[in-house]
């Protein structure tokens, strides 16, 4: 090769030329590469921003780097404002993806962010607030994720309602069918309306938790939820397996998002939250961003009916 050759050089991601070393990155110690507790003490109303937040969580903003592993895909993430969602948002247009993000209205600040990521990498971009309570809503959702979009072949159900009470006799029937409308009902309604759109080789990932196996006292509701979560990822996967659909979820450990701020959490949880596990610290959502990716990449293909953990030493699930 002379002076003169005028190749291209690969995009980040697509390779190295040959004779070249692969560029390296230093070690980081996952005890101390976020912050660790004692947090702030701090409250917002329900669902919460994650702007708000002190610290802010990481979602990937600056930090996550794509290859080109979802390249021309289109997806629906639920809850794709802040938490798992957004991090999930991110990557995947980082990865080549055009993707819609579902939110409760009032969380549009976190969701404009979102949505200006993902046209800073080139991609589409769309915006479809509502309440999944609503079954009407659930289905005008898809629709609308379908005629944005052109289609759909990922769809990540993350959306969650989360508020801790101490009791089960201070639990009210409205908070507990808010809880089961959110967390059970809308991934029903949501996976039906885009089943007819999924060809082979789509995806359906669910958010669910540790929480399914190893509930917190405070958190009856919203645990039996997750557990029902880890159920139909399994039943799901079995059921559309023959149809060359993969369905898995992903379950997270205690992880620093609105959840925790918005009523969630007490504040004496909040303040300590994370230190419980072996690594000593809450995780960020970003850590989590990878699977949401491999599970959805074409590489992942004789993956289906898992749940993949990310928990911070916990060993669950």
């Amino acid at each position: 090769m002379d002076g003169n050759d005028k190749r291209p050089i690969p995009p980040h991601g697509s390779g190295r030329a040959p004779g070249k070393t692969e560029n390296t990155s230093a070690l980081r110690d996952p005890r101390t590469k976020y912050p660790q507790p004692p947090y702030k003490s701090q409250s917002q109303p329900w669902p919460g921003l994650a702007r708000d937040m002190d610290p802010p969580p990481d979602h990937g903003e600056t930090s996550y780097r794509g290859s080109g592993r979802l390249a021309g895909r289109k997806a629906l993430i639920t809850g794709g404002d802040s938490g798992m969602g957004r991090a999930a948002a991110i990557a995947y247009a980082r990865e080549g993806a055009d993707v819609a993000i579902n939110y409760f209205p009032t969380e549009e600040p976190d969701a404009r962010d979102v949505i200006a990521l993902i046209e800073a990498e080139g991609r589409k971009g769309i915006a479809l607030p509502g309440d999944l309570r609503d079954e009407a809503f659930c289905r005008k959702l898809v629709a609308d994720a379908v005629a944005g979009l052109g289609g759909l072949d990922i769809l990540v159900s993350n959306a969650a309602r989360q508020q801790t009470c101490a009791s089960i006799l201070d639990l009210t029937s409205e908070e507990f069918d808010a809880t089961m409308k959110t967390n059970i009902y809308a991934p029903f309604w949501i996976i039906k309306a885009a089943l007819p759109h999924l060809k082979p080789g789509s995806v359906i990932i669910g958010t669910t938790s540790k929480q399914a196996i190893d509930p917190s006292a405070e958190l009856y509701h919203y645990a039996q939820t997750k557990a029902a979560t880890s159920n139909y990822v399994r039943s799901l996967a079995k059921q559309l397996a023959p149809r060359g659909i993969r369905v898995n979820g992903v379950a997270p450990g205690p992880i620093w998002t609105p959840l925790q701020v918005s009523g969630g959490a007490t504040q004496e949880k909040l303040m300590h939250f994370g230190e419980e596990t072996p690594m000593g610290r809450a995780g960020q959502p970003v850590e989590l961003a990878g699977i949401y990716v491999q599970l959805a990449a074409d590489d992942g293909s004789f993956a289906t009916g898992h749940v993949y953990g990310s928990a911070g030493g916990s060993g669950l699930p």
